[in-house]
């Protein structure tokens, strides 16, 4: 196999791999009253409020998108914008408590994913898999400014 065709059908499989993990984020996150996109933005700042720029970073997306997004988030009350001690005008998102809440209704169901793959890969294989992914994605991120168009 070609390096081009190993491309193409790594490529293909993410492709379909990011359908699939969208399809089980849309049920896994329907029950708790949130998105698919609505608990990928959320989830961004679980740990420490960000700015939108570094959201659309973290996830890959476009800053556009995440402005949308956390734009509803705050008007549903599930998040909030605070200020940013080194912007002035980025200002931060984090969830509220409402935000927190509705990503830990969503728990028990990932976790019953988790399992379920653990215990259909093995958990070693899992493991592996994680570690390829991000090794993948830090090799896209260093070939990124060579590619030619």
């Amino acid at each position: 196999m070609s390096e081009q065709e190993m491309l193409s059908g790594t490529a293909l499989a993410v492709f379909r791999l990011n359908g699939q993990f969208l399809s089980a984020a849309e049920r896994l996150a329907r029950p708790a009253g949130l998105t698919a996109a609505w608990w990928q933005v959320l989830g961004a700042v679980l740990r420490e409020p960000l700015p939108v720029s570094g959201i659309a970073r973290a996830m890959g997306i476009t800053r556009q998108s995440v402005q949308r997004i956390a734009d509803l988030l705050v008007g549903k009350g599930l998040a909030e914008y605070v200020p940013n001690p080194a912007h002035r005008r980025a200002k931060l998102l984090r969830p509220t408590d409402e935000g927190y809440a509705a990503v830990d209704r969503i728990g028990p169901g990932h976790a019953h994913l988790a399992g379920l793959l653990a215990e259909e890969l093995g958990p070693a294989q899992l493991q592996e898999t994680v570690r390829v992914l991000e090794r993948l994605s830090r090799a896209l991120d260093a070939v990124e400014g060579k590619v030619t168009e």
